[in-house]
C-alpha cells in the first residue's frame, strides 16, 4: 500500500526553499502557474530523482539537487515538472485513480493529507513513495507526456530566460541507464522513461529555441546556496569544510561553515561563521533563522528567541520561519506567544510535522487539550499513520465544541482514517 512521503521525510528548511522558489518563479510564471501557489519541496533521499502528485508542490530527491551542475539543470527539472501539471497529465490522473481498484491505497493516502488540510480535495500537496505496483503505474509517465512535458518545459525555460541547455545536460546524466536492469536503474528514470528518440526530440527542441549565453547572476548565486548548504547538511561536515572555496560567494561559503561546524557541536566556530554572514547581509532573514536554529539545538533558548524574531521581523510570513520562532519560545517558556506564532505557521503551510507537534504540546500546555489532540490527529494522518490519527481524533470529538471549525477538522481526520480502515480489510 502507497505511503505517504512524510513517512520517507521532507527537509523542510527556510533558506532551501526561499532559494528554489527563486529559481523556480519565473520557469512556474511562464508555465502560468503560480509561484506563491506552487512549492518545491526537498525529499529526503539521496538517489535521483523528481516528481508531482499534486497540482501545488513539486518534489526533488535531494540526491538529484546535489548532483546537478548548473542552475539551469535544476531548472530544467523544475520546468519538466511543472509542464506535467500545466499540460494536465496530474489531473487526469486523479480523475482515474478516484475509480481505480488497484490505486486505492494511492488515494488513501491522498485523502489522509486532504482532512489534515481541512480540505475537500486530495490537493494537499502529500508525496507519496514508490514501491507498490499502484504508485509505480501513478509515478510513471507515457512517452507521449514526456515527449509534451520536455517540448513544454524547454519552451517555459526559453520564457524565462533559462539556458534550454540545461534540459539537455540533465538527460545526459541518465544516458545509457536504459539498458540497466530496473534495479540499478535512477527512481527518475523509471518514472520518466528515456529512449534514443527521446534524447533526439530534446536536441531539436533545444536547437530550435536557442541557448541563452547569458545566464542570470541571481540564479546562479540561489543555485549555488541551495546546493551549497544542502550538501553541508547531507555530506559529512569535513567533506564540506575541505570545499569551502569551491563557491564564488563569501556568505555561502561562511553558511557552508557554520553547517559543518555546528554538526561537530563547535558551536562557537558555528556562531562565528554566521554573525559573519550576517554581518555581509544583515537583512537576510534565513541567517538569522540558520543562527537561532544552532542557539535553541545547542540549548540557548533565550538568544534563539533573539534571532528568530529578527528573522520574523524580516521574513514575517515565512511558516519556516515562524515555526523555528514558535520552537524556541515555546523551548523558552512563553507559551502563548509560542502557540501564536506557531498557530500562524500552521494557516500558511500545514505540511511541516515539526511544527505540528510543538503546536500540539504549546496546546496542552495551554490546557487546550481538545486542540493538542486535533492537531496531534492531523500530525498522524500526514504522515500516514491513520491508526493513531483516529485515536487522537476521536479524542478531539469528545472535547471540542460540536460543530465548531476545530470539530469539523477532527471529523475530517476520523473520516480519512475510517476509509482507511475499510480499504485495510
Amino acid at each position: 500500500m502507497a505511503a505517504p512521503l512524510q513517512a520517507q521525510g521532507l527537509l523542510r528548511d527556510a533558506d532551501l526553499e526561499y532559494g528554489l522558489k527563486q529559481l523556480a518563479a519565473p520557469i512556474l510564471s511562464a508555465a502560468g502557474l503560480s509561484p506563491s501557489r506552487v512549492k518545491i519541496l526537498v525529499v529526503n533521499d539521496s538517489s535521483l530523482n523528481a516528481f508531482v502528485v499534486s497540482n501545488d508542490a513539486i518534489y526533488l530527491h535531494y540526491g538529484l539537487i546535489n548532483r546537478m551542475e548548473t542552475a539551469a539543470m535544476l531548472q530544467a527539472v523544475i520546468s519538466h515538472e511543472a509542464a506535467h501539471i500545466a499540460n494536465g497529465h496530474l489531473t487526469r490522473r486523479l480523475t482515474n485513480l478516484a475509480n481505480t481498484r488497484t490505486a486505492s491505497g494511492l488515494g488513501l493516502a491522498l485523502a489522509a493529507v486532504a482532512a489534515a488540510a481541512g480540505a475537500g480535495s486530495a490537493a494537499g500537496g502529500i508525496a507519496l513513495g514508490t514501491q507498490s505496483s499502484a504508485q509505480a503505474r501513478f509515478f510513471k509517465h507515457t512517452r507521449a507526456e514526456e515527449a509534451s512535458a520536455d517540448q513544454s518545459g524547454i519552451r517555459f525555460m526559453k520564457s524565462a530566460g533559462v539556458d534550454p541547455q540545461g534540459m539537455m545536460d540533465v538527460l545526459e546524466i541518465f544516458r545509457g541507464q536504459e539498458v540497466l536492469a530496473v534495479t540499478r536503474q535512477d527512481p527518475y528514470l523509471r518514472s520518466h522513461p528515456l529512449s534514443r528518440d527521446r534524447v533526439r526530440a530534446v536536441e531539436g527542441f533545444v536547437s530550435a529555441y536557442g541557448n541563452i549565453t547569458a545566464a542570470n547572476p541571481d540564479h546562479a548565486y540561489w543555485f549555488d546556496r541551495v546546493k551549497g548548504k544542502l550538501s553541508a547538511y547531507t555530506r559529512s561536515p569535513k567533506w564540506t569544510l575541505r570545499r569551502l572555496k569551491e563557491s564564488p560567494y563569501q556568505d555561502v561559503r561562511l553558511l557552508r561553515e557554520a553547517v559543518a561546524e555546528h554538526r561537530q557541536s563547535r558551536t562557537k566556530q558555528a556562531l562565528r561563521a554566521i554573525d559573519s554572514a550576517i554581518a555581509l547581509r544583515p537583512n537576510d532573514p534565513f541567517l538569522h533563522d540558520q543562527r537561532g536554529q544552532i542557539l535553541i539545538e545547542t540549548r540557548n533558548f533565550q538568544a534563539a528567541v533573539a534571532a528568530y524574531g529578527r528573522a520574523v521581523q524580516l521574513a514575517p510570513n515565512d511558516a519556516l520561519v515562524l515555526s523555528g520562532y514558535g520552537r524556541s519560545l515555546l523551548a523558552a517558556g512563553d507559551i502563548r506567544n509560542a502557540r501564536q506564532a506557531l498557530e500562524k505557521a500552521r494557516s500558511i503551510d500545514f505540511r511541516d510535522g515539526v511544527m505540528l507537534r510543538d503546536l500540539s504540546v504549546a496546546y496542552a500546555k495551554s490546557d487546550q487539550i481538545g486542540m493538542a489532540s486535533l492537531v496531534t490527529a492531523e500530525r498522524y494522518a500526514l504522515s500516514g499513520r491513520m491508526k493513531d490519527a483516529k485515536i487522537h481524533a476521536e479524542r478531539a470529538l469528545g472535547l471540542l465544541p460540536t460543530g465548531a471549525a476545530s470539530w469539523q477538522r477532527a471529523q475530517d481526520v476520523l473520516i480519512a482514517a475510517e476509509r482507511a480502515e475499510k480499504k485495510r480489510r
